[in-house]
């Protein structure tokens, strides 16, 4: 019932405040660890009700809440927002692993013509929550203009989620790699299938290519079982400088 209030344009209802035990097992493993029975438990009890599994599927709602339990972000960028989910996802996290981030959610302008503009449905699932700041207009500038006000961050979680396709995706990886190099980076609709398919390959061309510039600054993790992916880049170690 949450899920649904929160369509029909409620405020949307958060469970109680449970603080659940820290999934990460070793904080100082150089691989990308934490306890998957915990995590497993929390998205489905937790955040399968509000959200359901569209546009993420369980293995990538584990990768999201894996990733803010293993980083520990002090603040998170995002665009696509829509109705919120990545963001009500990113905020359920923090609360139930005593966490604390500030999630930044960014969506087009009202103004702006765009087949999966949301409306007076944009962020709906998020509204009225302190730690949920929404934004209106480019996701990059305003991720930028955000990095720029709040200055370094010794943890940053970036989540290009837009239009999909590769020029922008490239660009936007390439402005973050360049402009925000402690920054780890989540992106979504990343499953590669081959050009024949019809299925679009921009964001895994771009994060190809954006690799293949940088080999050794991020680990990547993916989930690669289906349509439609989710790959995080993330760095356990600072990185020097960048030639990006």
């Amino acid at each position: 019932m949450r899920g649904l209030r929160g369509l029909f344009g409620s405020p949307p209802v958060s469970p109680p405040a449970i603080s659940l035990q820290d999934p990460v097992v070793n904080s100082h493993c150089t691989e990308f660890e934490v306890n998957n029975w915990i995590v497993s438990e929390f998205v489905i009890s937790t955040l399968v009700p509000i959200l359901g599994v569209h546009p993420f599927p369980l293995n990538e709602l584990f990768l999201m809440v894996s990733a803010v339990c293993r980083l520990k972000p002090d603040y998170i960028v995002e665009w696509g927002t829509h109705h919120g989910k990545s963001a009500r996802i990113f905020y359920e996290t923090s609360k139930r692993f005593g966490l604390d981030v500030t999630i930044h959610s960014v969506d087009l302008p009202d103004d702006t013509v765009h087949q999966e503009h949301p409306g007076l449905q944009r962020g709906v699932l998020v509204k009225g929550l302190r730690e949920v700041i929404l934004h209106q207009g480019d996701g990059l500038t305003v991720c930028l203009e955000i990095h720029n006000r709040i200055g370094k961050s010794d943890a940053t979680l970036v989540f290009i989620d837009g239009d999909h396709s590769y020029a922008s995706v490239r660009r936007e990886l390439n402005a973050v790699m360049t402009h925000m190099p402690d920054a780890n980076i989540l992106l979504h609709d990343t499953f590669y299938q081959s050009e024949k398919s019809g299925y679009n390959v921009g964001p895994y061309k771009a994060i190809a290519e954006a690799m293949a510039v940088a080999p050794d600054r991020y680990r990547r993790l993916s989930t690669d079982t289906g349509l439609p992916g989710m790959t995080l880049l993330y760095q356990l170690i600072q990185p020097k400088a960048s030639g990006l």
